[in-house]
């Protein structure tokens, strides 16, 4: 009895045993599955390049994007600053407006400057040439009383006086700028000449004069009194 009993026991713990080593098994294959499933799943969940791009080639194209991107920023920051630069400030263009407006009222006043000293000249030209005009009559009056001195009192006194102030006269009157037509023996020129006689007179050539009758004067460049002559044919 005592052995069968022991012999039951003995088969009830191999028993035991044996289904404890296949729980075991069974365990354990399921634990290598769900491992299995578990690393695909993280395969799948990866993106294509991290999965296929090296730890190496991946750090040399971030290295290049990084440096492009630098570029592009740096070109940007380049193409704002020259495009800044190009851009004329407000203040520099009110500069350009006034500084060009200054240099035309100062180029119209220069103008007003030179027609204003022109017309000036020309009023003081016909001025004085009025005023000599009307002083020439005085001279010719001087030459007439002179001229009309019997050579024998020439001496006198009185005589020799008013040939000084004549002298000083026309001393006076050519330091102003005044001086007299030459008359006889030149060309007559009717910018300078006023022909009130015609002869025939084989001593003098065709169209030259031949006698003044009354002296011409000019005042600087242009002419004041024309004289009055006698012009050979």
């Amino acid at each position: 009895m005592d052995k069968e009993k022991d012999m039951n026991q003995e088969k009830t713990q191999e028993e035991m045993v044996k289904e404890a080593v296949e729980e075991a098994k069974k365990a354990a294959a399921e634990t290598a599955e769900n491992a299995d499933s578990d690393t695909e799943a993280e395969e799948d969940g990866k993106a294509p390049e991290e999965a296929e791009i090296p730890e190496e080639a991946g750090d040399t194209e971030a290295g290049e994007a990084e440096a492009e991107g630098a570029e592009e920023v740096s070109g940007e920051k380049k193409r704002g600053f020259f495009s800044k630069k190009n851009k004329k400030d407000k203040k520099d263009e009110k500069i350009e407006e006034l500084t060009d407006k200054l240099t035309r009222q100062m180029a119209e006043f220069d103008n007003f400057r030179k027609r204003t000293e022109k017309e000036k000249s020309q009023m003081y030209e016909i001025g004085a040439k009025d005023i000599i005009e009307k002083i020439l009559p005085v001279v010719d009056n001087f030459e007439r009383g002179l001229g009309a001195v019997a050579e024998e009192d020439k001496e006198h006194p009185f005589i020799q006086g008013m040939d000084k102030v004549y002298k000083q006269l026309m001393t006076t009157l050519e330091g102003i700028g005044v001086k007299p037509i030459e008359a006889v023996g030149q060309e007559f020129n009717p910018d300078f000449h006023n022909a009130v006689m015609h002869e025939e007179n084989e001593e003098f050539g065709e169209n030259i004069v031949s006698e003044e009758f009354q002296k011409g004067y000019m005042y600087r460049d242009s002419v004041v009194r024309h004289s009055m002559v006698k012009v050979a044919n």
